[in-house]
């Protein structure tokens, strides 16, 4: 069963979801990043150039022929779709791959994922969106994990 993460408290949703992405792909994760607002995931992905000086994190949109090298794959279809992309030969001893979710409501196929991922900031229609999200998850039969974000010291 897919293993459901809210991390809750964010100052900044886009920026924590970089921070999230990073920390990940330095740990040699790799990840699906889905948001069908693609205002919001053209942000994410300019905010992933631009977020730390220091910081790379590549990555590049599914249809991108350079998707199944590339850690880090953003969506705004179908998450299942993008993960083939990521890994088209993708055999039992594949690494899975994790979701990460920047859109208001549950991404389509998230039980594929071994994990799912949900950054939520302190704006109250965020919040009120990620409160949905977690009731249809219960619904679904799984027990997401809640962590407080505004309880651990600021990284940068």
């Amino acid at each position: 069963m897919t293993r459901i993460d809210f991390a809750f408290g964010a100052p900044d949703r886009l920026r924590t979801a970089c921070q999230v992405v990073r920390k990940r792909f330095l740990a040699g994760q790799r990840l699906v990043v889905y948001c069908k607002d693609g205002s919001r995931l053209a942000a994410f992905d300019r905010m992933l150039w631009a977020f730390d000086d220091t910081a790379f994190v590549p990555h590049v949109l599914a249809n991108d022929p350079l998707a199944p090298e590339t850690p880090v794959v953003l969506t705004a279809g179908d998450p299942q779709q993008a993960a083939q992309a990521a890994q088209p030969d993708a055999g039992p001893d594949a690494p899975p791959l994790w979701l990460l979710n920047l859109d208001n409501d549950c991404p389509p196929g998230f039980e594929t994922f071994e994990r799912l991922l949900e950054i939520v900031s302190d704006d109250p229609d965020d919040k009120q969106a990620a409160r949905q999200r977690w009731r249809v998850y219960l619904n679904a039969g799984h027990t997401p994990q809640s962590h407080d974000l505004s309880r651990q010291p600021a990284s940068g």
